[in-house]
């Protein structure tokens, strides 16, 4: 009887727009996958930037994230039906654009500018698209889940980021084997422009009877001033800020190192596929062992896990232990993202979900922005300099036990109490 239950609240549980929005999800990530996927080793080897220079723009590309908590305020203001078809326009635009930097068309722009500073422009245009969908889609988990089952519901929008997760490699795989790395972008480009047609035509905005409209960009201001101006939560963001320095070197850092030090003839897009299979298999499985943990715990050890994740390649690199990193990557990141979100959720008073949750965005594009020039300068400085390539993931693992550290005293000193927790949920 309680299993039956249970599967009722799941089946009524979740309102059409939770629906739209997370099956959109699957697709917009499949293409910013599909995309990171190739980004790397098509900056280093058919645009011939340098490794360093390969870096820092290839974390350029997580500058999306950054503007999250400003696109966050703009969806409370807009709505987030407007606010995702705007998105997806602008995403679909940019993708397009990114796959045409050789194209015949962009040739008078290109003799008339750096490629460096063409590349820097077009690799920021995403940012404006990206910046409006995450707030939007973990906003409609957050409003169109009933209370009984929205703890689901995230891991339920958790898995299906991961399954554009695994889909988007493969897609740059065969693309890019059968076609051509910049077709890798045009398919990109269509992906989510079916995600804009989709959103206009079936999603309707999400709203719970109690839920506070934000009235005006005055008023919308002022919800973005009320979280920067929250310290704990922004100690707490620019700490976690370590986590995604850690993690984006599985695109920045890892491809280069497997095609230079490990095996050129690697398929790098297909194994970058690893990750998300282990999220989509194991995803009940750690929540359901961690679901009694409190959820800054869980974050706290899943930083711990991807931190240390990285010591196969520091002792022996080769292609298996490349794959075990990823694995154990997965693992921390399984443990710890569906419980982020939860935790900054529940700080959010009614009416500014979308701001807290573009602001849980943040470390994400501070921490590719870190990640791209450390990244650079790692495999320039102990790969082509040092000739000790395994020094760059012990530097690594380096920043993810001191993330762990600075964590934990975050936990004891700083963090809000369960009460604060409950007030500024009902505010």
């Amino acid at each position: 009887m309680g299993l039956a239950q249970r599967w009722h609240d799941i089946r009524t549980g979740f309102e059409r727009p939770f629906w739209v929005a997370n099956i959109s999800e699957i697709f917009e990530r499949l293409s910013y996958y599909a995309i990171f996927a190739v980004l790397a080793r098509y900056l280093h080897e058919n645009l011939k930037f340098s490794t360093e220079q390969t870096g820092s723009l290839t974390g350029l590309f997580g500058f999306v994230w950054l503007l999250a908590a400003f696109g966050g305020t703009v969806a409370d203001r807009l709505g987030f039906r407007r606010a995702l078809s705007v998105a997806y326009l602008i995403l679909s635009f940019a993708y397009f654009l990114l796959g045409s930097i050789g194209a015949p068309w962009l040739a008078p722009v290109r003799n008339a500018v750096p490629l460096a500073a063409l590349v820097t422009v077009i690799l920021l245009l995403p940012a404006f698209g990206i910046a409006m969908i995450k707030p939007c889609v973990v906003g409609t988990t957050e409003r169109a889940a009933h209370p009984n089952v929205r703890t689901i519901g995230y891991s339920i929008y958790y898995t299906l980021v991961n399954i554009g997760g695994f889909c988007g490699p493969f897609v740059a795989s065969w693309t890019r084997r059968h076609m051509s790395v910049e077709n890798v972008f045009r398919v990109a480009a269509l992906s989510v422009f079916l995600m804009f047609i989709m959103v206009l035509l079936l999603f309707q905005e999400p709203r719970r009877p109690d839920e506070v409209k934000t009235e005006s960009l005055g008023q919308a201001a002022r919800n973005f001033w009320k979280v920067i101006t929250n310290p704990r939560f922004m100690i707490f963001l620019l700490i976690f800020t370590g986590y995604w320095i850690v993690y984006w070197q599985v695109f920045i850092t890892w491809p280069l190192f497997v095609h230079d030090y490990i095996n050129p003839a690697t398929d790098t897009e297909r194994l970058l596929a690893t990750g998300p299979i282990i999220v989509i298999t194991l995803t009940v499985a750690i929540s359901a062992l961690t679901q009694k943990t409190a959820a800054l715990n869980a974050v706290i050890l899943g930083t711990f896990i991807t931190g240390v994740a990285w010591i196969f390649l520091a002792v022996h690199p080769t292609v298996v232990t490349a794959v075990a990193t990823l694995v154990v990557v997965a693992l921390g990141e399984l443990t710890m993202s569906p419980r982020y979100y939860e935790y900054c959720s529940r700080l959010a008073p009614s009416g500014q979900q979308g701001t807290y949750m573009g602001f849980a965005f943040v470390p994400l594009g501070i921490g590719s922005l870190i990640a791209g020039p450390f990244g650079g300068f790692l495999v320039h400085h102990f790969g082509e300099v040092k000739h000790q390539p395994q020094m760059i993931w012990w530097c690594v693992i380096a920043v993810g036990v001191a993330t762990t550290l600075l964590l934990w005293i975050y936990d004891k000193t700083l963090r809000p109490k369960p009460t604060e927790e409950a007030q500024a949920a009902t505010q």
